[in-house]
């Protein structure tokens, strides 16, 4: 099922558009895989008394109603801030700190040289847990079914917080700029990756058994605090966000369009774990008129999931000396990719685009790399150092719902112009 090219371009008109309630939409027909079945509908049918406008943390909290399923709209309206109390005033990590918590003593408590690799324990770690929980119930916000959450107009932004919609059906958010969830008491794990990490709690946004979900004309970033400017403790930087949106735990059926993910490292997982196999003919997804810019990893990296990926654009600032992938190929994961656009500096080759992590499967056509075609598996397949298997182009489904696929050209110039919070069509 294909949608006609007047229908595509009132998908892209976002919630500032004049003279139009935004919040009454829904999805499409045929607009990628949160249409399918039911399709998506968020709040549409709530009544007057459910629908709010709201101004502060508070008031949002209240429209949020506990995640519960009556059918809701809540349009935001200016900024929001996670992160103040119950009469609007500001909160820092300071404030949420409790039980004797502090930075400096939490290193030397778990200095790997004196405390090795075992998992922190203890006064510290007891307390750093009571301060992340403080924090937790201020900033995480439950969206329940049957919801659509709307910014008005072109200044509508949502900081410190993780939306987090969880075995919820039904769901739409858009025109938002959802920024900077900054995690105060990051955790020390002594044994990932080897050689340990920093682990961090929030997700701007976090799909976890949610189905039935459209996510339309979003910027989400980690605009006002970059994980480049924290310090490195114990070798490793000390992060302090996680991903900008993900997908897991069994949520399917989602349509991401028109949006952009910025200025982050992990920017989007599909599948949390090789051994979720209750995955498996779930996180089908949708990815298509969406911007990638000045991000280090995971745009996106799959697992188990039908994912549709078209008519995106990627950008690598000239000064990105971190940059890993693009599109992580892992655990049975079923990438469809389609006239994407990669723009990068000269250090960075087409090849280093794909990172398989026992993925077997590929599709990759129409892929534009600096204003020349590419054939990104061909050339993954080329470069493989040995440590993978090569991908074959059969992932075992061809899409069926979905817009015009346009060239990766024209994607590029019109998601460039169009993409993300507050932008006109």
């Amino acid at each position: 099922m294909t949608l006609g090219a007047g229908l595509l371009a009132a998908l892209s008109v976002p919630a500032s558009a004049e003279g139009r309630d935004l919040s009454r939409e829904t999805l499409p027909a045929g607009d990628g895989w949160a249409a399918y079945g039911s399709g998506t509908t968020g709040g549409a049918a709530a009544d007057k008394a459910h629908v709010f406008t709201v101004h502060d943390r508070a008031g949002l909290v209240r429209a949020l109603d506990g995640g519960s399923a009556v059918p809701k709209i809540i349009r935001i309206a200016g900024a929001i801030d996670a992160n103040t109390d119950d009469k609007g005033a500001p909160l820092t990590c300071d404030d949420y700190a409790t039980g004797g918590y502090d930075l400096s003593a939490y290193l030397t408590a778990y200095d790997p040289r004196s405390w090795g690799g075992a998992k922190p324990s203890g006064p510290q770690e007891d307390a750093r847990r009571a301060s992340a929980a403080r924090q937790a119930e201020r900033v995480e916000l439950a969206v329940g079914s049957n919801t659509t959450i709307v910014g008005l107009g072109s200044g509508a932004v949502l900081k410190g917080a993780s939306l987090q919609v969880r075995d919820a059906d039904n769901v739409i958010i858009r025109n938002l700029d959802l920024r900077d969830a900054y995690d105060c008491f990051p955790a020390w794990q002594p044994n990932s990756g080897g050689l340990g990490d920093w682990k961090t709690a929030y997700d701007n946004l976090w799909l976890r058994g949610a189905t039935h979900v459209w996510i339309d004309h979003v910027t989400v970033s980690d605009a006002g605090h970059s994980d480049a400017d924290e310090p490195t403790h114990f070798g490793r930087n000390y992060l302090r966000h996680d991903g900008l949106l993900d997908i897991t735990n069994g949520s399917d059926l989602v349509t991401v369009s028109w949006s952009r993910f910025a200025d982050h490292d992990k920017a989007m997982l599909i599948g949390n774990s090789d051994t979720a196999t209750g995955d498996r003919g779930k996180l089908r997804v949708t990815l298509h008129h969406n911007e990638f810019t000045s991000v280090v990893q995971r745009a996106p990296r799959v697992r188990f999931g039908q994912v549709h990926l078209y008519n995106n654009r990627y950008v690598v600032p000239a000064d990105a000396h971190d940059f890993r992938y693009a599109l992580g190929v892992s655990t049975e994961s079923a990438v469809y990719a389609e006239n994407n656009a990669f723009t990068t500096p000269g250090h960075i080759e087409a090849a280093d685009l794909v990172k398989s992590w026992n993925g077997s499967a590929l599709h990759a056509t129409g892929t534009l790399f600096n204003g020349f075609p590419v054939d990104l598996l061909a050339l993954n397949n080329s470069y493989n150092s040995g440590s993978e298997r090569d991908l074959t182009p059969d992932v075992g489904w061809a899409p069926t719902l979905h817009g015009p696929v346009t060239s990766a050209e024209q994607a590029d110039r019109d998601v460039a112009s169009r993409a993300g919070a507050g932008r006109a069509s």
